[in-house]
């Protein structure tokens, strides 16, 4: 690796608690310099300033590990595909991005420490255009799908089928990013929620975020016969090809699609495996989807499944509650597969515990969750609300 990856930790810790003003330095900076390339980015910036910084941040915590950082770096720049990004935009990025570090670390910045972070550039852009290059020429870099179905499943929860206009090859438990005309530029990540059928549809299950563009368009507004567009599938949170172990899945909300998924592709496999699925919810209306589960309990009779709802006034507290104390009652999942998917705090929640009741971590999958470059340094309340934001939604790519 020609750079220091210790010169560049050390120099991302003084900047990265201004995650959110050294942001809007690089896009004024890259746009000011380069009018020509706003037009790839939606006209709200603060998500993008926010998926910005996480993934500065997913690259500065993987320079010790080759291996894990040229396999994000390459799944990022094929993702990167979708946007147009073309070898021409690196380097005007790279100027921008060298310019808001200097800008943010004042005094302390140094030759060294711009030599470092130039080599490290050069490295990030030259293996995420290569990746980009590596694609098979009749690879789209996205798919246009109809939305065939909307059906509310729940208050916030929408649950849609999709038809590809071209094959969309992917693997049960990966996801895609996806974007409507209804809120241009924006991308957001979502797991498909079935394993591959003979015509080709997806389903997609959709919880309305808060203040969501893209989600509050799909759960509320998007109707049969409107077109949106897919990304390539992602993710590795995808069953062992050559396991035969029993299997844990833990799913919690919307996760449920991606465990769904797996579930489906289990039955219809000859060999049977034992499969143990704790199906949480913030309350009993939230499990949305109980006529799937039950009809893949009639199908599959090596399926147990437990519900872990707690009363309404609980909450989403109560059902983690409820879902530790059920992995706590079986006592030892050593010599088990496990399979998490939810919101973004359910893998963290739940490793540490599973891991004491005897599951092996190197049998835990599930998506990247965001973390934070060195949360243990103390923030006071002023420097939280400028800098903390929470960013559940950011791309998944991303994060790893």
């Amino acid at each position: 690796m020609p750079f220091d990856p210790a010169v560049i930790r050390a120099s991302f810790a003084v900047v990265e608690r201004r995650a959110d003003h050294m942001a809007k330095y690089f896009y004024a900076h890259l746009f000011a310099h380069n009018p020509g390339i706003r037009a790839h980015f939606p006209d709200e910036m603060t998500e993008q300033r926010d998926r910005l910084f996480a993934s500065l941040t997913q690259i500065v915590l993987r320079l010790e590990s080759a291996d894990r950082l040229t396999g994000y770096l390459r799944a990022l720049g094929r993702d990167h595909r979708k946007f147009q990004a073309a070898p021409e935009h690196y380097p005007a990025v790279g100027a921008s991005l060298i310019a808001a570090l200097r800008h943010f670390s004042g005094h302390s910045w140094t030759p060294e420490i711009e030599k470092a972070w130039t080599e490290a550039y050069t490295v990030i852009a030259q293996v995420m255009t290569g990746a980009a290059a590596e694609v098979p020429p009749g690879e789209p870099a996205w798919w246009e799908a109809e939305v065939t179905a909307r059906r509310r499943a729940a208050a916030d929860i929408a649950l849609l089928t999709l038809a590809p206009m071209r094959p969309y090859p992917f693997v049960p438990g990966q996801y895609l990013t996806l974007s409507s005309p209804r809120a241009p530029k924006v991308w957001r990540p979502y797991s498909v929620a079935n394993a591959p059928r003979p015509d080709g549809t997806l389903d997609l299950h959709v919880r309305r975020v808060p203040g969501g563009l893209l989600s509050t368009a799909l759960v509320d507004h998007v109707v049969p016969g409107e077109l949106l567009r897919l990304g390539p599938p992602l993710g590795d949170a995808v069953l062992d090809p050559s396991s035969r172990r029993p299997l844990l899945a833990v799913a919690g909300g919307t996760g449920w699609g991606q465990t769904r998924a797996l579930l489906e592709q289990l039955t219809a496999q000859p060999a049977g495996r034992d499969v143990t699925v704790v199906l949480a919810a913030r309350s009993e209306a939230e499990q949305y989807d109980l006529a799937a589960v039950e009809a893949l309990l009639a199908r599959y009779d090596r399926l147990r499944v437990l519900l872990a709802a707690p009363d309404r006034a609980a909450g989403r507290a109560g059902a983690v509650t409820l879902v530790r104390e059920a992995l706590a009652g079986q006592g030892d999942w050593s010599g088990w597969d496990v399979h998490l998917s939810g919101p973004p705090e359910l893998a963290p929640a739940l490793v540490d515990l599973l891991t004491g009741l005897g599951a092996a971590p190197d049998r835990i999958r599930h998506d990247p969750v965001p973390e934070t470059f060195n949360r243990a340094r103390p923030l006071t309340s002023s420097e939280w609300f400028l800098d903390q934001r929470n960013v559940p939604w950011i791309n998944r790519t991303e994060l790893g």
